[in-house]
């Protein structure tokens, strides 16, 4: 019965869907408010959030608006934050931000990467960013934790403790999975926002655990093709690399029996960064179902990226050529 459903679902949602989409309106950094811009302004004010050109989500892994959101366009301001800071990201719907998130299925991600220099004039085309969380499904196993959005609770996420200080941007990723029983269905609202990190912390990512959007994703790979989303029992694998290792609870370390994408919490709450974390989870859906939430990257590209080196301190962020993990794909040109 459920897979005759699903069938059907497709119809039932586009009504719904297809002119509901949405963006980021406002960061609150340790309670401090930094008011982003409604789409189709004559003239943005200066913000810390990069700004799009629409509220429609990314189609497709290679498209380059991947990177930031469609056609973002630097901010003019950085928010100042430290290692432990506390996030708060309001995603909204529609153009002038008095909608509510519409979507609630898929998943909520947050990365980052260092900015060569300020973040209000860095190009983020080949930055290489880390995954610093990771949300999926919340305990009862049928209730993505993006549905805490549709009531305009925002996106928590935590600076790492560890980090080192500098400039960086972060992507913060919505993936919504809806359409994403046929290939190409899927679709991604990223979100950058532009910070600098004060402190005296040395932890960073090491190279394995970076990757470049484009690039860092594949369409047909599991969590982004995802035939049975609603014919459950489901087995959801998060895209892209795991949560960092430095990060407090990286995904690497977790039991197979851990609870999911973090401990159960009300619907307007979220459990700490980096806390999500096994590698596999297993929920109760339903008396005969269970849902399977898995950190695992599967392999997405063909070939490896070589990186070239970076001006940063050996002894704060590893950098290791020669283990670069296949998700890693940029594209380098030879003259």
């Amino acid at each position: 019965m459920f897979r005759k459903l699903a069938q059907f679902l497709p119809a039932l949602v586009i009504p719904t869907f297809v002119s509901a989409h949405g963006y980021v309106q406002q960061v609150t950094i340790d309670g401090t408010v930094y008011k982003g811009n409604n789409l189709n302004v004559a003239t943005p004010t200066p913000s810390i959030i990069r700004l799009v050109n629409t509220n429609s989500p990314v189609k497709g892994t290679n498209n380059s608006f991947l990177n930031c959101g469609q056609d973002a366009q630097l901010a003019s301001l950085v928010g100042n934050a430290n290692p432990g800071s506390q996030l708060e990201i309001l995603w909204v719907g529609g153009t002038d931000g008095s909608s509510n998130w519409p979507h609630n299925t898929g998943p909520l991600m947050h990365y980052m990467a260092q900015c060569d220099g300020s973040c209000t004039t860095y190009d983020s085309t080949n930055a290489e960013w880390f995954k610093i969380s990771e949300l999926g499904l919340e305990a009862d196993g049928s209730t993505w934790y993006q549905a805490n959005l549709n009531s305009r609770a925002p996106a928590k996420v935590t600076i790492p403790n560890t980090l080192a200080p500098g400039n960086y941007l972060l992507r913060s990723e919505i993936i919504s999975l809806q359409l994403a029983m046929t290939l190409g269905g899927a679709e991604f609202y990223p979100a950058c926002i532009q910070l600098q990190i004060g402190g005296s912390q040395t932890g960073g990512p090491t190279s394995s655990e970076e990757c470049t959007f484009p690039g860092g994703y594949s369409d047909s790979e599991p969590g982004i093709l995802t035939p049975d989303i609603y014919n459950p029992p489901i087995q959801y694998t998060f895209p892209g690399p795991p949560v960092a290792s430095f990060v407090d609870g990286g995904s690497g370390s977790a039991s197979p029996s851990s609870t999911g994408s973090g401990s159960a919490a009300p619907s307007s709450t979220y459990p700490a960064s980096g806390s999500s974390a096994g590698n596999t989870s297993t929920f109760a859906n339903s008396p005969s179902s269970t849902i399977i939430t898995s950190s695992t990257p599967s392999p997405t590209a063909t070939g490896q990226c070589m990186l070239t080196g970076r001006s940063t301190n050996e002894d704060v962020v590893k950098r290791d050529s020669k283990n670069k993990r296949s998700h890693k794909r940029r594209l380098i040109r030879t003259h």
